[in-house]
This record gives structure tokens, sequence and C-alpha cells, in this order.
């Protein structure tokens, strides 16, 4: 894991990440390169006067000194190049340094007023530029010394604090209420079945007859008396029957 996995919040992630260009690592390592030249050198004069043995034998430890110390100092050169970061997240500015002792200075992107680039002659040939940052805040990052890529860093930093920007400008949404609970299902009430209709009653035949009026109006009563017609049909009918006399 990246020594800047460590230093990301919640939520947080890695937009850019760039470094100085190799022009700085070339420049720390200068007495470097000079020493391993030097022990190149003076290795082609040992081989081209291997005939005298004290000369060969001195400059061969000077030669083996310079080598060591040339190859160490690069070494550390190198790391020390590959472990000055500067990051972008989608919320901060971080510049990261040290190889053992690591350093790390910060600066949020919405304390960000402005960013200045200045890229020389040879800045504009070779892709580097000095970025200085410019915030509300008197302590962070001031200036990206010979940054890699540097326009194209400040195009992306000013991209994410507008995106910052716009994410907390936008309005929260409310907590969702809790949904109701689903209403328990009440036992339906049958309906009592209705009673069966009542069959009409059955008219008499024809009656042409006292006896038979008197007859039916004597089976009538017993009908009403059953429940079979109400008193009102049978006074009805009654009546319907006496006015065939």
């Amino acid at each position: 894991m990246a020594y800047v996995d460590g230093l990301l919040a919640d939520g947080e992630r890695v937009v850019r990440l760039e470094r100085q260009h190799w022009f700085v690592m070339v420049w720390n390592a200068r007495w470097a390169i000079l020493a391993l030249i030097l022990a190149l050198i003076g290795g082609t004069i040992g081989v081209l006067n291997a005939g005298q043995g004290q000369l060969v034998s001195a400059l061969g430890w000077v030669v083996l000194i310079l080598l060591v110390v040339g190859i160490v100092s690069f070494a550390w050169g190198w790391f020390v190049y590959r472990s000055t970061e500067y990051v972008i997240t989608s919320r901060r500015l971080i510049q990261i340094s040290g190889v053992v002792n690591k350093a790390t200075s910060d600066s949020s992107l919405e304390k960000i007023n402005d960013a200045i680039l200045t890229e020389s002659v040879f800045g504009r040939m070779f892709g580097f530029g000095t970025l200085e940052v410019l915030t509300a805040s008197d302590i962070g990052i001031e200036k990206l010394h010979m940054l890699a890529d540097a326009k194209e860093f400040k195009k992306t930093m000013l991209d994410a604090k507008h995106e910052l920007e716009i994410d907390l400008a936008r309005p929260t949404m409310p907590p969702m209420r809790a949904e109701a609970p689903a209403p328990v299902p009440q036992p339906v009430a049958t309906p009592a079945p209705a009673p069966p209709a009542r069959a009409p009653a059955a008219l008499p035949p024809a009656i042409d007859t006292p006896e038979e009026v008197a007859d039916a109006v004597q089976r009538l009563g017993e009908l009403r008396d059953k429940g079979l017609i109400s008193p009102e049909e049978f006074e009805a009918k009654k009546q319907e029957l006496l006015g065939r006399l």
C-alpha cells in the first residue's frame, strides 16, 4: 500500500499524483554523478598505467572510494526524489516528503483561492514549472518547485476544487421516514344468509258458488295462521273472493 493511502479519510480518493521533474533528481545527485565520472576516469588511468604498481594501487583505492560514494549518493538522491510526492485528492492538496522520516503538509481544496504557474523557456521545452498555491490559510503548501507537467496538475486541482464546491453546495436529502407497518388484515364478517323468499300463496281455483267461496276463505285463513300469508294479504284476498258473489 502506498504511503498516501494511509492519509486518506473515509470517502476520499486520489485524483492525481505527481512528482518533481527528473531534472531535480539529476541536480540533487550532481555530486554523486561527479564522483562516478571521476571514478571512471581514475579507472581508465589505472588501466593505462598498469605497469606502475604503487600509483595504480593508490589510484585503485581512490577509484573504489569514489565509486562507492557515488553509488550510495545517487541511490539516496533517487529515493529522495521518489519519496517527494504532490497529491490531489477529492478534498485536499497533499505534499509528502522524506525517505525515513516522513513530513506531510496539506491544504483543503475549498480554501485554495488561486494558483500561479510559472514556466521558464526550458520548463516549456521539457515540461515542468513552479506552481504557487494561494490559500486562505497561513499554513499550507506555498510553492511546488519544478513540478512535472505543472500545467495539467493545476488544471486537475482546479477541477477537483470545483467538484468539491458543488458537492458542498448540494442540499442534503432529508432522512427517509420509516415505512408504516402493513395493516393487519381484519377478519371479514360473513353476512348472514338471507331468509328464503316466501313462496307466493297459491291462488284458489275459480270460484262460482258461495260454498266454494266459504271454503276458499277458510283455506286462506289456514294459510294466514301458518304464517304463509300476511293478514293484509288475507284480507285483500278475502275481499276479492267476497266480491265474486
